[in-house]
Order: C-alpha cells, then structure tokens, then sequence
C-alpha cells in the first residue's frame, strides 16, 4: 500500500547517488506538487531511482523543460519528479547518415543550432519554446511543417527508455534502414511519461533547405452560413484545397483566425529549391492580394495564449464542416475562441476565454459535433482545474481498453505518471 508518510523513501533515492531536492512550487504537474525531485544524469540513474520507487511504492513524473507539466490530467500521486535537466548532450550527430541522437533533456533549440552547423535540421516546428526532445516524444507535440514532414514520430528511428521497474530497454538504431523495435518509439509518443521514461532518443534529419518563403493572404469570409457551397469564391475551403493539392508542394498550410465573426489569415510555407518561383505561381492560387515575404507571420508556429488550450483533430476533408461549427458554437456559448493551426494536416488549436462555464459549454458542443459528425476529438490540452472539471480533458477516447492493456503491460504497478492520461491510466 501506498504511504505518504513513508519515511525511508528519501533514503532511498539519496542512496542512489542521484541528486534529489525537495520540491517546490514551480515543480507541481497540474497542480500536484510531488514531494521529491531526482535529477539524474543518465539512463543508468533513471533507472537507479526507478528502482527505489519500486521497492518503496513512490509514484513518479518525468520532465525535461517543464513547460508542459500543466497539460493532461493530473497525476492520481506524485512523489518523485524525475527532472532531466542535467540530460542535456548530443549524444551522436551522425551528419553522413543524416542521423542525430540526443538525451532526452536537450532543449528543440539547442538541437537545431547544433545541426545547424552542419546544414540539417530536425524537420519539426515545435510551438512551444523551451520543449525539451522528451517533451516533445512524451505530448507529441507538433507544428505547421507536420503536413509535408510528419510528426515526432515519423521521424524517430531509435530510443532508450526506462522502464518502471528500472529495466533499460533500446529499440531502433542510428541507421535510418534499421527499424527494429520502431513501434516501441511510436508507443511512447504522446504517452505522457505513463509508459516509460525517455533517456535518449535517435532521429532521421533532413538537409537545411535552401530558401524559404510565406505566402499570407486574408480570407474575409472563412466560412458561410451553412456547411454548403465550398466553392464560394472567398470562402476559406475554396482557398486552401487548391494549394494543398498543388503539384507545387507546400511545407505547410496554416490559418489564423482569431475572431470567429472576423477575417482569417492564410499563410502558406514553401521551402527549397526555386522556393520564391514556387510561392508566385501559389500566390495566384491564394488571391491577388496575397504577399510573399521571406519572414513568417508574427503568429506562425505559436500556440494561442488565452485561459485554456484545446486541440481539435479532424480529417482535413472535414474542413468545411469543422469552420462553420465552432462559430456556431461560440455564438451558443459565449466563450471566445482564437483558432490557429494546420487545416491541411487535421489540427488546430484553440485559445478559449471566457468563464468556465462557457469554456465548458463551447467544449461540450465542439466535442459533440466532432464525435458526432467527422469522427474527430477535442482534447483540453491544458485549462485551470476548475475549467478542465467541468469540460473534461479527454471525450470519447475509443482505445481506451487497448490503452488500460498496455499500461498493465508497461506499468502494472501504476507507478509512472499514475492518471495523466485518459481513464485514469
């Protein structure tokens, strides 16, 4: 049984050798603060001090940059915040292989300046300055470049990751061709920390591209009044269609629309060889009025900062009903929502203000008309608790079983990011 008040705990986690503090404010993970943290220095200590949560029942939360420690649901316990600040090394850039392996602490920025030097990059926009490479695998975090790249995932070739009984295990390699054990990397991906503890991991790299360049337009009339006729001229859907089915290969297609009574902005990236030729011939598919610039917009890869954060996932082919619905659903619930993602690739995010109330009502009719209609999701990334209470963090999650498999599997104890994600798993 679990006991707060277990005094040998501490013992145990300073008589591995890591370094170990008492927590803080600034520590606590959806407002649960844990009472230890351990900052280990590498897999080996992970696993030191995932050991002596195993053989003491403390309950432990991974984090990298902590800048993502307020989404998901919180943690049912939390004694021992594992900080992986100190995991900070480019382990291996193999830059003929167009492969690099980094811990799991490395900063996104300080992993780009790194390639950089070297003419590659990770081709990943991350919308959250100060995500860390565990950050990033443990949410699955992604911005605009997902439509042509991908995400995280697609991208990952190999990690070692510690397990809750402090069994290291690696799949992958640092050869792109070699994918053994790839699925174990796409299992923790947006796993939230419930799975494993992410030590290192091994990306595939893509040459810096030569030129990149915007094409930014206004949209005045993103949506009608009705789900019909997506070939109104102005319309937003009549816009975007035709420059995500161009042969002229768009990096990304993003939209801006921070007033759902109000104009939208469209920005399109194009990227490498003949990029400025590539984005005139786009511009004439976007409008006349369309700019080419060679600095992204000042919103471009930015989540919206309001008092709570959603994420709508739909197939880009639901656009014209997505648009249309959540206007509706604004005017129904009073809350103010700025809309800002990927229509291309299925994603957008959403800044909510408003009372909780409201936030949870626009939720609740976004959610069901999502599930309802397109077979989409709406999650509520990150809100105060009274808002995330009453809207709920997760709806309709149809693997829920195969998930609550998988951490019994992983995790039977309940030890690793105990209730983070959905069902309390």
């Amino acid at each position: 049984m679990h006991n707060q008040d277990m005094p040998d705990g501490w013992d145990a986690l300073k008589g591995t050798g890591v370094a170990v503090r008492t927590a803080g404010d600034g520590d606590e993970v959806a407002g649960v603060r844990p009472r230890w943290v351990a900052l280990p220095e590498s897999a080996g200590e992970i696993a030191a001090v995932m050991r002596a949560c195993a053989a003491h029942d403390l309950a432990a939360v991974p984090t990298g940059g902590g800048t993502k420690l307020h989404w998901g649901a919180p943690p049912t316990r939390c004694d021992v915040l594992v900080d992986l600040c100190c995991m900070n090394r480019v382990i291996e850039h193999a830059a003929g292989d167009l492969v690099v392996r980094a811990q799991a602490g490395v900063t996104v920025e300080a992993l780009a300046g790194v390639l950089a030097a070297e003419g590659q990059e990770l081709a990943l926009d991350v919308p959250v300055p100060g995500t860390t490479v565990g950050g990033l695998l443990a949410t699955g975090i992604a911005g605009p470049r997902r439509f042509r790249r991908g995400t995280a995932r697609d991208l990952l070739i190999g990690v070692t990751v510690v397990l809750a009984d402090g069994t290291i295990a690696k799949s992958g390699g640092k050869v792109v061709k070699n994918v053994a054990g790839y699925d174990l990397g796409k299992l923790l991906t947006g796993s939230y920390g419930t799975l494993g503890i992410i030590a290192d991991a091994t990306f595939r790299l893509h040459p810096l591209p030569a030129a990149r360049v915007w094409v930014t337009t206004t949209v005045a009339r993103p949506v009608t009044e009705t789900e019909r006729a997506p070939a109104v001229a102005g319309f937003l859907p009549a816009t975007v269609a035709p420059v995500t089915e161009s042969p002229l290969e768009p990096s990304a297609v993003e939209i801006d629309w921070p007033d759902v009574d109000g104009p939208c902005t469209l920005a399109v990236l194009v990227e490498g060889a003949a990029a400025a030729e590539r984005a005139k011939t786009l511009r004439e598919l976007t409008g006349e009025a369309a700019e080419v610039t060679e600095e992204p917009p000042p919103w471009w890869n930015r989540l919206p900062d309001d008092d709570a954060l959603l994420e709508l996932r739909a197939c880009p082919a639901a656009l014209a009903r997505v648009l249309p619905a959540l206007r509706e659903a604004a005017h129904a619930s009073g809350a103010r929502p700025a809309i800002r993602g990927s229509l291309a690739a299925g994603t957008l995010h959403i800044g909510l203000r408003g009372r909780p109330g409201q936030i949870a009502d626009f939720v609740g009719l976004a959610r069901d008309h999502a599930e309802g209609t397109y077979d989409g999701r709406v999650i509520v990334l990150a809100a105060p608790e009274e808002t995330a209470r009453r809207a709920g963090i997760w709806g309709r999650v149809g693997a829920l079983p195969l998930m609550r498999r998988v951490k019994e599997r992983f995790d039977p104890d309940h030890r690793l990011s105990p209730g983070r994600l959905a069902g309390g798993v």
